[in-house]
């Protein structure tokens, strides 16, 4: 007779779902469209008119021209660049995240990833800011306003597992571009969370932030600038909730979740997500699922940016085995 627990273990295998094999870029819904052939972690405009993005890690930036659908490139200028991202800023300019030259892959992207400052007028060349960071960086669509996290990866001086949120602004005009007004918002004192910047809301008086989690797991965290209260809106714990890309009416983020793995067993993680959206009322439990490319066997979607008008997103297409951030073309979705 065979174990009791046999029986179960039998139960559960039999009731996880098969993921589909094939390509989800073969049967895409009619509210989705393939924007680009190549790319990764786009950026739209506050305008809503241009999307920028990355070629790919360690590469040029480009911006795309919604309406013509024309391509041009941000950073050719530049011999041999190596950013990894590209966001607009208020004004029309831009703001580059990378390091000044690639050593290898962690040292590039933990240790020597900074800041930097780009003209919207052709031709311009980066300036560098000054100030190294952890992955991406938070920036507001209505003033010159940032935000990023910085670990001891970029500054051996603070403690090993420490990480803390700054807030920032951006000024120019007169002279070189700089950062001033820098302030320390939230610290995390242990690895139990590794914080990353997201996005800001509610007129920039809070924002979100992601805290990444021992054994892969993440978790949605907001954080009101003028109190101080930080409160976990994703409330699923030993599970990945990233945030990326807030909604414009300050209620509702997308989340990259590992949520629909619970129907295939397997392994969870950043490599199996998929494009959630989540409702900021703290209670963890209105998720809504936006995209199903994670039903494909080696595929998710990843880095959503929706639009300041609420009316679309666009996102990446990427393969569940790369590297974070790494993606093979920009998809727009309409709502």
């Amino acid at each position: 007779m065979r174990p009791r627990g046999f029986v179960f273990l039998a139960i559960s295998i039999a009731l996880c779902a098969a993921r589909e094999q094939g390509s989800p870029l073969d049967h895409l819904p009619a509210k989705l469209e393939r924007l680009t052939e190549f790319g990764e972690r786009a950026d739209l405009s506050p305008d809503n008119q241009r999307l920028a993005f990355m070629a790919k890690s360690f590469g040029d930036a480009f911006v795309i021209d919604l309406k013509t659908r024309a391509i041009r490139c941000l950073t050719c200028n530049v011999p041999a660049a190596v950013f990894l991202r590209v966001m607009h800023l208020s004004t029309g300019d831009y703001l580059l995240i990378g390091p000044e030259r690639f050593k290898d892959i962690h040292t590039s992207r933990a240790e020597d990833n900074e800041l930097w400052f780009l003209s919207r007028t052709a031709g311009s060349k980066p300036v560098k800011l000054g100030q190294k960071l952890s992955e991406g960086a938070a920036i507001s669509k209505r003033r010159l306003k940032l935000a990023w996290s910085e670990t001891h990866a970029q500054f051996p001086e603070f403690p090993q597992g420490y990480s803390r949120l700054v807030t920032a602004d951006l000024q120019y005009g007169e002279g070189a571009p700089r950062i001033v007004n820098r302030k320390t918002v939230f610290e995390s004192r242990d690895a139990g969370c590794t914080i990353e910047a997201q996005d800001f809301y509610d007129d920039d008086a809070k924002m979100t932030f992601t805290c990444y989690e021992p054994n892969h797991s993440a978790s949605v965290m907001s954080i009101d600038l003028n109190s101080g209260a930080v409160t976990n809106m994703s409330k699923m714990p030993g599970t990945y909730n990233e945030c990326e890309g807030i909604f414009p009416d300050g209620r509702h983020t997308c989340v990259e979740a590992d949520r629909q793995c619970q129907q295939y067993g397997g392994p969870r993680g950043s490599g199996q997500i998929d494009i959630w959206k989540l409702k900021l009322d703290g209670t963890g439990k209105d998720f809504e699922r936006l995209t199903y490319f994670n039903d494909y066997e080696g595929w998710k979607a990843s880095n959503p940016v929706v639009s300041t008008d609420g009316r679309f997103m666009a996102f990446q297409i990427a393969h569940a085995a790369d590297e974070a951030g790494v993606g093979y073309g920009i998809m727009l979705m309409r709502f």
